[in-house]
């Protein structure tokens, strides 16, 4: 029979240790081995490295935390949307904005590391603004938190499931990052290097002005510089959209957009999601000559370094840093004949396709990941352990 699993208050069971930061105005302290982690660091659950490091005398300054200890943000931005976690795998130096949990012998970090990841949501409800903008995490508060603490054999074999999606997540999104990178050579290979002729963006391309005047398209869309199209994620964006949208312009599927004075980030895009749209006035909507261009072949060097350069280049000068269309249509693009622009678009698309299989791999390693902390952290999923091996199945929890 499986044993109830006792609940513990958070500062029962850790030792909280502040940070610190010695004076950045000495530069004697910075600069050696000792890893200073601070929030922006806080990327992965085992950190062992930082940015900025510290000598040995910023050691005798700083607050030392030992190998194990559980790093989490205390104060930051990031809290009103996230809680940063992690654990030291190494002796290393912590910032004010972070505490350090130093676990009793009777509980493993890896363990409470993954159990405060399923309370995430809780953890956010308690987040106050600090001013500027800063959300805080109090400390106090956060040692009141509940937890529950099975046997330590089972915490290990509970930490060790869940690592193994983690492990699988971690060399997918590696594998992701080298196929990016061969991607990147490819299409600068191909396209930037290519010796192609270069023609200016306008001999193909022409901008589209066609208002939603009758009111016939509903759908209120914007471009960002890293998904695309998207719905407005802003509620009060939609409603005022939605007021009147007959002088927004209308945006079809395979046409081009991008927001003048967003585009030097990137915020151009494609509409492929849906058939149709409307943009706030400001937009630029553009169609490409297809006779003359491939849209996948434009879409790829819109990819490239080489574009990014050149429309920061045609933004510089003016006062907002904005880009007309009749500026955009100016710019230089290498532009080889019709058959080898579709031959490169082929090869570069199948690229990003495998790309792409991999992402949703990451997301359903990630889905099942979630699924299974929660199983296991709140009880409803037990691990039986015998002579300190446990059963790798899991049997449902009893109650009552």
């Amino acid at each position: 029979m499986t044993h109830a699993i006792a609940k513990h208050r958070l500062g029962d069971i850790t030792r909280f240790v502040s940070g610190g930061t010695p004076s950045k105005q000495d530069p004697r302290y910075w600069g050696g081995d000792t890893p200073w982690v601070s929030a922006k660091d806080l990327k992965s659950m085992h950190i062992g490295a930082s940015i900025d490091t510290l000598s040995a005398s910023g050691r005798d300054a700083a607050s030392l935390v030992p190998r194990g200890t559980l790093l989490i943000l205390v104060r930051g931005m990031t809290l009103f949307k996230s809680i940063p976690i992690g654990i030291a795998s190494r002796e290393l130096a912590i910032n004010q904005d972070l505490k350090g949990l130093i676990t009793n012998k009777n509980v493993s970090p890896e363990f409470l590391a993954y159990s405060l990841l399923t309370k995430e949501s809780e953890l956010l409800q308690m987040v106050e603004a600090a001013g500027h903008g800063t959300g805080r995490l109090d400390t106090d508060a956060l040692k009141d938190v509940l937890v529950r603490v099975p046997s330590l054999p089972e915490q290990h074999q509970i930490a060790s499931a869940i690592a193994t999606w983690d492990a699988s997540i971690q060399k997918t999104e590696q594998l992701i990052a080298a196929k990016e990178r061969h991607y990147n050579h490819e299409l600068s290979r191909l396209i930037s290097r290519g010796q192609h002729p270069h023609t200016h963006v306008g001999n193909f391309a022409e901008e589209v002005s066609t208002r939603n005047r009758g009111g016939n398209e509903a759908r209120v869309l914007s471009v960002t510089n890293s998904r695309g199209f998207v719905l407005p994620e802003d509620q009060f964006e939609r409603r005022v959209a939605s007021a009147d949208l007959s002088n927004y312009k209308v945006v079809r599927r395979g046409q081009y957009a991008y927001n003048p004075s967003r585009i030097n980030v990137g915020s151009i895009a494609r509409l492929d999601g849906w058939n149709d749209g409307v943009l706030s006035p400001m937009y630029v909507v553009f169609r490409l000559d297809e006779n003359k261009a491939n849209s996948d072949y434009f879409l790829h060097w819109l990819n490239s370094h080489e574009a990014r350069q050149r429309i920061k280049n045609s933004a510089q000068g003016s006062v907002r840093e904005t880009v007309s269309f009749s500026e955009f249509a100016a710019i230089t693009i290498p532009l080889p004949d019709k058959n080898t622009q579709t031959a490169i678009a082929r090869y570069l698309n199948a690229l990003r396709e495998e790309i792409n299989l991999l992402g949703q791999s990451v997301a359903a390693l990630k889905a099942q990941k979630r699924g299974l902390m929660q199983k296991l952290l709140t009880g409803q999923w037990r691990l039986r352990v015998r002579h300190s091996e446990a059963i790798t199945q899991p049997e449902e929890a009893h109650h009552g």
